[in-house]
């Protein structure tokens, strides 16, 4: 059976693993990453590979990077928690693993794992949001990956859903990862904590009293203890998901939306609020099929397993 090594890099971590044929992860192996230094961070990757295909006879590798990626699948154009900009990667690893490279957009390798191995399997038409720090995605259209002329289609976060609305990184305002992330989640849990302390108690409880120390993990873990205010933190996340997919159902129209990401981590308390205001919002809803709405399935490995598959359909 053919193997191949994914290789998932973020701003923080390498993981990295051989997959199987079938999408089976066989074995992992994670570096911190070198955020800062190019040479390093390809040396870095280098060596998870080679770990990996010691004793393997390993076919190709694929590398989930976190930024744009051009449409050779060679070069990382811009990263922006990374010291990539235009950073010739397939051919660095290349050189130094002797095995054959593809590089991916870190949202898109996720998208196309769980398409092809995990919550969208079977299903040709889908779009995945992956819901952390910031938003992110990947589609897939009658069974292939859309990357749009350049390489770079699918970044999702930095659509406008706010004229004139919060400042975001990429330079702009209103962005919709900026309303649906993570990061809104978190900001939307303090800020309820710190004006309306008595409805907040069980998110202060968590956060030892402090609004500005309440985390991701209080909020999903208070909401799925039931505790209103935190459920109602996931509910406009869920508003703001939902009807940002509305649009992208009238674009794509596809047969499934497929949430990941760390806050997908929580399942229906986000799936549910999701799905309704995608519905409130799906044009002409009563003639046409609805698409469905379901949480990932591979979880942190999904860049991996969709890197490995990429590079051995390279």
């Amino acid at each position: 059976m053919s193997q191949t090594i994914g290789v998932d890099v973020g701003g923080t971590k390498i993981l990295a693993g051989v997959v199987e044929e079938d999408g089976t992860v066989a074995a992992t192996t994670r570096r911190e990453t070198p955020s800062t230094d190019p040479e390093k961070i390809q040396e870095a990757i280098s060596d998870v590979v080679r770990d990996l295909a010691e004793g393997r006879d390993v076919e190709a590798v694929g590398l989930a990077a976190a930024g744009l990626v051009d449409a050779e699948r060679a070069t990382v154009l811009f990263a922006p928690n990374l010291a990539w900009r235009r950073e010739p990667l397939r051919q660095a690893v290349e050189k130094r693993c002797g095995l054959p490279v593809v590089v991916e957009n870190d949202a898109n390798a996720a998208a196309w794992g769980e398409a092809r191995f995990g919550a969208g399997r079977g299903e040709p038409y889908v779009v995945m949001l992956t819901v952390g720090t910031g938003l992110g995605g990947g589609i897939v259209v009658d069974g292939r990956m859309y990357r749009g002329r350049n390489g770079i289609a699918a970044e999702f976060g930095h659509m406008t859903v706010e004229e004139g609305g919060r400042r975001c990184g990429c330079g702009s305002r209103g962005c919709w990862e900026r309303y649906a992330s993570g990061t809104a989640l978190v900001r939307e849990a303090q800020e309820l904590a710190a004006v309306s302390p008595a409805t907040a108690v069980r998110l202060l409880e968590l956060a030892g009293g402090q609004p500005q120390q309440i985390s991701g993990k209080d909020i999903t873990r208070a909401a799925l203890e039931r505790d209103e205010a935190a459920l109602e933190c996931f509910s406009v996340i869920g508003m703001w998901l939902g009807h940002g997919m509305a649009a992208l159902a009238a674009a794509f129209d596809p047969g499934m939306f497929v949430l990941g990401g760390g806050v997908a981590e929580a399942g229906d308390v986000l799936r549910t609020p999701t799905a309704r205001a995608l519905e409130e919002r799906l044009t002409a809803p009563s003639y046409r099929p609805w698409p469905r709405v379901t949480i990932a399935e591979l979880g942190s490995v999904a860049g991996i397993v969709g890197a490995a598959d990429l590079a051995r359909r390279r």
